[in-house]
């Protein structure tokens, strides 16, 4: 058992969480002549070991994720959805979810598609919900900087919040407020070529570059924000707007995580960072889920596909089950830290 535990404690904390990196990386900064304990030298270390820690990660995994991808085009994955209905279609959709794009405005054209090929609406929405918030990169990714228990919570939680907010939207019956464009195009039922070996592969890399060339800005933007959190911002604001005395602190952070537009890649540096001041697990979590879900360029594309009222609907379901899971973990911290 010991020696299970300590195969798992290097896996966790050498592979994915590249302790390594960040040992590398402190003696580059003092070689630099920067003391890593002081505020400079100790955002320049966080800075350099998160970027790359993320980078590499990401590519790694979105090279697995597309290979997997090719298999699930959009239209062998409309078939599949198709042979399934009522609850089992809308969990189905969002475990197809965890395999699609990275990010919101990625999985709109999708469920553009989808709707159109006459899916039910609340499974094009579990699917909506889930691809952005829950992916394999992010239970990967969270394992590497919060542990596999709080990794393995937040997927399963972000799972329950998209189909429940698919299966609202279906008793809702709001077929209606798609656009008509939306609910009258037409999807060609055309057989999808035999992919080689050699082409998914080409594939995958070709994910990778695109995908790194998109998200690295907000990486970058995001470990700036983060090391700026970690070493100039006194733990005790955090604590004092973020930690338990602030009963709000989770609907604050899911408000100030709406207008932002990162994928889960961006956000992860700003909530380890939040939590290693003294934030709440739930606070950080529910911060991340309003950036990954709720972006408002997002919106502003989904809001072509359906009217008003379905849209004021699909954001009050999302934002109530983001709180909703958000003081569900602050619960079970003590449980999962």
């Amino acid at each position: 058992m010991e020696q299970l535990e300590a195969i798992w404690y290097f896996f966790q904390n050498e592979i994915l969480g590249m302790g390594w990196l960040s040992r590398l990386m402190t003696a580059l900064v003092a070689k630099l002549g920067l003391d890593p304990g002081s505020r400079l030298g100790g955002s320049v270390q966080f800075f350099l070991y998160d970027t790359i820690k993320i980078m590499v990660l990401l590519g790694c995994l979105i090279f697995l994720i597309s290979y997997i991808q090719s298999f699930f085009p959009p239209e062998r994955t409309r078939r599949i959805l198709g042979r399934f209905h009522g609850l089992g279609a809308n969990c189905l959709a969002a475990l197809l979810g965890t395999v699609t794009p990275f990010c919101s405005c990625s999985s709109i054209p999708l469920f553009m598609g989808f709707t159109a090929a006459g899916l039910p609406l609340g499974v094009t929405f579990s699917f909506l919900i889930s691809s952005p918030m829950v992916d394999l990169g992010s239970l990967v990714l969270l394992m590497g900087v919060f542990g596999w228990k709080v990794a393995v919570v937040y997927v399963v939680f972000g799972l329950i919040v998209a189909v429940a907010g698919g299966t609202l939207i279906e008793a809702l019956h709001l077929d209606n407020q798609v656009e008509a464009y939306i609910r009258g195009g037409k999807v060609l039922d055309q057989p999808q070529k035999t992919l080689t070996v050699r082409d998914r592969l080409a594939y995958a890399w070709e994910q990778v570059v695109s995908t790194a060339k998109k998200v690295f800005p907000y990486v970058l933007v995001g470990v700036g924000i983060g090391a700026i959190i970690h070493n100039w911002i006194p733990a005790d604001y955090v604590v004092a707007l973020l930690g338990s005395s602030n009963p709000f602190g989770v609907i604050l952070a899911t408000l100030v995580g709406v207008p932002m537009y990162a994928d889960i890649f961006g956000t992860i540096p700003i909530a380890e960072a939040l939590l290693a001041k003294g934030a709440l697990l739930g606070v950080v979590l529910s911060f991340m889920m309003g950036v990954t879900t709720l972006s408002l360029p997002s919106l502003i594309l989904l809001r072509k596909a359906v009217k008003p009222k379905l849209l004021g609907i699909f954001i009050a379901i999302c934002t109530a089950g983001i709180i909703l899971v958000g003081y569900f973990f602050n619960a079970l911290q003590p449980l999962l830290v």
